[in-house]
């Protein structure tokens, strides 16, 4: 059982943390398109105790909504990895699902980049590899019914909320926002990263086919492991305490007095 939860809470316009000052990890977790940082709030109280969970926080969304989401990789990267200084104090890794995990790797190739604090772990869900997300269907250009279809097929929305026109006039400009962003974005070539990366899907999405998965494996100089899920694109959402166990027994074991 968890002890010690702690409820999440916006610390920055950009950090959500639910603080537990003596955690030895923090996770830090970047959500998928048209989501903010309230998508992890159920994971505050499912990672043990010694795990801080902080969320990323993207404008045009929840407590920012009346900012204009981003429509620049480069910009949000570049302030993203200004932004999270406060929680590269000590050990942490990152999760990110769907455009949440292309956002998690380029902040992570950022801090590579300029020799600054490394994540320990890469958890990287529901999302192709870089070369490979031809294969999938674009969203971003579809029509307002589309868009909505095609969300909510994918379990990403209730058929209540989709029905609700005034929730979906401001949703949709996020989702739309979320995947032009990341639909148009190609990932140049950098130098491997130096953490590991373990890939998650569910085996059933159509999203994520699962031949494009092992190209994320080309871009880490360390381990590579893939795991599936029963489920499809939003496979988690029924399985969080699953996901979440998995994550926390991957994550590095705590160092102990004498340990090199």
């Amino acid at each position: 059982m968890t002890v010690d939860s702690a409820d999440l809470v916006a610390e920055t316009p950009w950090i959500w943390r639910a603080r537990r000052p003596e955690a030895r990890h923090r996770l830090i977790c970047f959500p998928h398109a048209g989501a903010g940082a309230g998508a992890y709030a159920e994971w505050a109280e499912l990672v043990p105790s010694d795990i801080e969970l902080v969320a990323v926080q993207l404008p045009g969304r929840q407590n920012r909504i009346a900012e204009d989401p981003a429509t620049k990789v480069a910009p949000l990267v570049k302030v993203l990895a200004q932004a999270l200084r406060p929680v590269f104090d000590g050990p942490f890794s990152f999760f990110g699902h769907s455009g949440g995990a292309i956002l998690a790797y380029e902040v992570a190739k950022a801090l590579h980049a300029k020799g600054g604090p490394q994540p320990a772990h890469l958890f990287l869900s529901a999302q192709p590899a870089p070369g490979t997300l031809h294969r999938v269907r674009r969203l971003h250009d579809l029509t307002d019914e589309e868009l909505t279809a095609e969300v909510v097929s994918l379990g990403g929305i209730e058929q209540e909320i989709a029905d609700d026109e005034d929730v979906m006039e401001s949703l949709l400009e996020t989702l739309r926002a979320d995947f032009t962003l990341w639909e148009n974005h190609t990932v140049a070539a950098g130098a491997p990263l130096d953490s590991p990366i373990t890939v998650i899907s569910g085996d059933d999405d159509p999203r994520a086919p699962l031949d494009t998965l092992q190209g994320w494996g080309e871009l880490t100089n360390a381990s590579f492991d893939l795991r599936l899920f029963d489920g499809g694109h939003f496979y988690f959402l029924g399985q969080a305490a699953e996901l979440v166990d998995f994550i926390s027994r991957t994550l590095p074991a705590p160092q102990t007095a004498g340990s090199k």
